[in-house]
C-alpha cells in the first residue's frame, strides 16, 4: 500500500513525528512537507496520513486549507490524523477534535497525539516571550511521545 504522509509544521517537530513514523509504516511512504509542496496528486496514494502541529489551539493555515480543499477524497482514503501539541489528556484531544472535522475524524482508521515540543533555539522574541508568559516555561520543554507514533503505526496497519 502506498501511503502519504501530508503535515506543516513550523519548529521541526511535526516533521520529525512524520519521519518517525513513516518508517513504523510497512510499504512506500512518502513523506510531503505542505510548506514546500507545490500540488498533491491524492490518487497515486492509497492511504494519507494528515499531520499538523498547533499554535495557539489552531493547526497549520495550509493543513487546514488541505484538508478543506481534499475532504471529499480524503473520506474515499484510508485515514490517519495526528496532531503535536503541548496540551495533553482531555485539552489534547479537544484541540483534536476542534481542529479535525467529525466526518474525517469518524472516518480515520487511527487519531493520534503525538506531544510537543517547546525549543527556544527555534523560537523569535514574541514567541519565546508567549511561552514563558503563558505556560510558564523558561527552558526548552518535550513532551514528543515516540510511542504514542508506534501505536498510530500499528492501528494505521491493521
Amino acid at each position: 500500500m502506498k501511503t502519504a504522509i501530508i503535515y506543516a509544521t513550523s519548529r521541526g517537530t511535526t516533521e520529525k513525528a512524520a519521519q518517525q513514523l513513516a518508517e513504523c509504516l510497512p510499504g512506500k511512504t512518502d513523506i510531503i512537507n505542505l510548506k514546500s509542496s507545490i500540488e498533491i496528486n491524492l490518487d497515486d496514494y492509497e492511504a494519507i496520513i494528515v499531520g499538523s502541529s498547533i499554535h495557539m489551539g489552531t493547526m497549520q493555515a495550509k493543513v487546514k486549507k488541505f484538508i478543506t480543499t481534499h475532504h471529499d477524497q480524503l473520506l474515499t482514503k484510508r485515514l490517519g490524523l495526528f496532531l503535536c501539541c503541548m496540551r495533553e489528556g482531555s485539552e489534547a484531544q479537544l484541540q483534536f477534535d476542534t481542529n479535525y472535522p467529525e466526518s474525517l475524524r469518524k472516518h480515520a482508521v487511527a487519531n493520534g497525539l503525538f506531544g510537543g515540543e517547546f525549543d527556544f533555539a527555534k523560537m523569535n522574541f514574541i514567541q519565546k516571550f508567549i511561552v514563558k508568559k503563558v505556560g510558564g516555561h523558561t527552558t526548552n520543554v518535550s513532551t514528543f511521545n515516540q510511542g504514542e507514533i508506534k501505536k498510530f503505526a500499528i492501528a494505521f496497519e491493521v
